[in-house]
């Protein structure tokens, strides 16, 4: 009898461990992400600090992301200058470095404007968001919204 009673007293211990990795396992099979990849689609920018960014008319021409898993590296276009730099992901941490672009004149100022401070927003993102599978959220360090892009 005495030995029964220490097996449950050993056994209480784990309960809560075991209940905490059966909720883990559920989560994984019930839809619930806990990695979201960036990676493969092309991201064409739709918003940029709250404002919305119109189309080209050109879609090779507009400001456009793509992240490659494989190499670590993003590439894409502001508009008028082509960038490529390498990425960082890990959970919904996503840092972009060693960014460079092409220096040539865009034949709008206005979409020129637009293309700097895209690649700026690029600079200042500490994290992603992701809303279904068309929508990523570019975020700076306090957790504001610089960008917003959506999928092809």
């Amino acid at each position: 009898m005495r030995t029964r009673t220490a097996a449950r007293a050993l056994a209480r211990p784990l309960y809560p461990a075991a209940l905490a990795a059966a909720l883990l396992v559920s989560a994984c099979g019930s839809g619930v992400s806990l990695d979201e990849p960036i990676e493969g689609p092309t991201w064409r920018l739709e918003q940029l600090d709250g404002e919305a960014v119109a189309p080209s008319g050109d879609p090779q021409r507009d400001a456009q992301l793509q992240f490659d898993r494989r190499s670590g590296r993003v590439s894409g276009s502001g508009g008028c200058n082509r960038v490529s730099g390498s990425f960082e992901r890990s959970g919904s941490t996503l840092r972009m470095s060693q960014l460079a672009s092409t220096r040539m004149v865009c034949a709008d100022p206005a979409r020129g404007v637009s293309e700097s401070q895209f690649f700026a927003a690029l600079q200042a993102t500490a994290s992603y968001r992701l809303q279904g599978s068309a929508r990523l959220s570019l975020l700076d360090a306090s957790g504001r919204t610089i960008a917003t892009l959506t999928s092809r």
